[in-house]
């Protein structure tokens, strides 16, 4: 009798511990019912970029379109040759090119409905118009972002056109797409010059172009865009395509039937 309720004792305590070691690690760990008890960890905040080396910068760009460095702040300081040859050299066309190829593959295999409510989302900034002029004055992403001398240059409204990418907004509305460009430019201040710019460079007849208001001012960019693209399809629009130069463009809700990522090394956006 005695043994029996020793050895029930120490099940009980072999029980506690493991539950008690569960809990630290934070991990799934198998308890006594043969289930799983999952304990998340909060969200850690992005580690910092390892230091890279100019024979790495090639595969420190891949990491970055592929989303497998999250976070960075400028472009390393040994890879400025690298980017502005990468940029204004022909390679960075050529990819664009590329992307605009199977972006028009898969358009071209959907059929529309009838009711004109089939529509492609296109972020503004380094996807219509290009801040490659603006970049070069910041050593191509080396320099920190600076708020107040982007939003001036932007005031100019003289960005050109991302090449391919004028051919390709108007393929799309060839089609019968409605097309609706959705940018963090603030509305309050940039609207004028970026509805100016646009048109310069040839971008006319979209559906409807949505720029931050004061109503999504410190939000990120993922909240943001994921909550104008809820409203979109809320109106009724199927989103079949949905073409950005940063991941925030392309995460979060209602982001359409397929996602398209332009490159671009120069800045992050979260």
């Amino acid at each position: 009798m005695i043994r029996t309720m020793v050895q029930r004792v120490r099940e009980v305590l072999i029980l506690m511990f493991l539950a008690l070691m569960s809990k630290t690690n934070g991990e799934w760990k198998p308890n006594h019912w043969g289930r799983s008890n999952c304990v998340r960890q909060p969200p850690r905040p992005p580690l910092p970029v390892p230091p890279v080396q100019e024979e790495n910068c090639l595969s420190w760009r891949v990491a970055v379109e592929a989303n497998n460095v999250r976070g960075w702040r400028t472009v390393p300081t040994q890879c400025l040759s690298y980017v502005e040859r990468y940029m204004i050299g022909g390679q960075y066309e050529k990819d664009v090119s590329f992307i605009i190829d199977q972006i028009l593959a898969y358009a071209g295999d959907i059929t529309l409905s009838a009711d004109g409510m089939d529509a492609w989302v296109f972020d503004v900034d380094d996807t219509c118009i290009s801040n490659v002029f603006y970049y070069k004055g910041k050593r191509y992403g080396c320099d920190p972002y600076d708020p107040s001398g982007f939003k001036e240059w932007a005031m100019r409204g003289g960005c050109p056109a991302v090449p391919g990418m004028l051919s390709l907004f108007n393929e799309l509305l060839n089609m019968g797409f409605k097309i609706f460009l959705i940018t963090g430019r603030d509305e309050e201040t940039l609207a004028h010059p970026t509805i100016h710019n646009l048109h310069n460079q040839g971008f006319y007849n979209y559906q409807k172009l949505i720029m931050r208001s004061v109503a999504y001012k410190g939000q990120s960019a993922v909240a943001y865009k994921s909550s104008i693209r809820n409203q979109i399809m809320k109106e009724g629009y199927r989103i079949w395509g949905n073409v950005g130069d940063q991941w925030s463009d392309l995460q979060g809700e209602c982001l359409g039937n397929r996602t398209f990522k332009l490159p671009n090394p120069m800045y992050f956006v979260p």
